[in-house]
């Protein structure tokens, strides 16, 4: 149990850092890869929507249907993944507006002209994005751990495609501070500190969850986590991926996705 553990907290650290490789691709590239950034957010989101809506809603389902009957267990699943929707959805609506997480930046942003050198105001939307950014990893850590102590292969295709869609976040935090301070140290650790909250997640999950880890409460958080997710992957991925690019790349990568996904779950069957 102790490696299950740690492995389940592995995957979440290395989804929540990912934050900071979008930092690393602003200060060490001179191009935004917009057709790569498009084509992978849209394959974060197929996998996103594909691993939710064929695995982890139908395992939620299937264990309150176990515990509580057939009826009862149908309505607690789609309550408990419409409430999942609604968690993520109030996050996103008290969030500041200037500390949008989805709003875009390039790496070009880094290296273009400022007239607002050490611009409070930059630097109070860069750190609004890292708070935001780390608010919405939260649930995140808990689906990943959740998800990694359950099935540890469901877990690793969570934590990577949470960690795709990390990238850009990275960089949403990175560049209004680096063009606020003009310091690459501060927006990296800005950035970073935003990852953080995901394995902050994984632990509350881990200290608050698992003691009451029955049938049911495993069912409610499954079903939860799978609304997370789809409400992330329309709301945020695919929006944003046809954002960097024209959206037949999005959706090619949305198909791709949900492909690699299918054959992996019918690879560990």
């Amino acid at each position: 149990m102790t490696e299950e553990i740690l492995f389940a907290f592995g995957l979440t650290l290395f989804a929540g850092l990912a934050t900071g490789i979008g930092s690393i691709l602003a200060f060490f590239t001179s191009r935004t890869n917009t057709k790569f950034l498009s084509i992978a957010l849209g394959f974060s989101a197929g996998v996103m929507i594909y691993v939710s809506m064929i695995e982890i809603f139908v395992k939620a389902k299937d264990s309150l249907v176990s515990a509580m009957g057939v009826q009862l267990g149908n309505w607690a699943t789609v309550g408990g993944f419409f409430a999942g929707i609604l968690l993520i959805a109030l996050i996103d609506k008290f969030i500041p507006k200037q500390g949008n997480p989805h709003e875009l930046k390039k790496v070009e942003d880094m290296n273009a002209p400022s007239k607002a050198s050490n611009d409070a105001a930059l630097l109070k939307m860069g750190t609004f994005t890292a708070l935001a950014i780390g608010i919405h990893n939260f649930p995140e850590g808990i689906a990943t751990f959740t998800s990694a102590i359950q099935d540890p292969a469901l877990g690793v295709a969570i934590a990577i495609a949470i960690a795709i869609h990390n990238v850009p976040e990275g960089i949403a935090v990175s560049v209004p501070v680096y063009f606020a301070t003009g310091d690459k140290k501060k927006a990296f650790k800005l950035s970073f500190l935003s990852g953080l909250s995901e394995p902050i997640g994984a632990l509350a999950a881990y200290l608050f969850l698992m003691p009451f880890l029955n049938d049911i409460m495993f069912g409610v958080i499954f079903a939860a986590v799978a609304g997370i997710m789809v409400f992330i992957s329309l709301d945020e991925l695919l929006p944003a991926a046809k954002k960097y690019d024209e959206s037949h790349l999005a959706i090619y990568g949305l198909i791709a996705g949900m492909a690699v996904m299918a054959v992996s779950l019918l690879l560990f069957i």
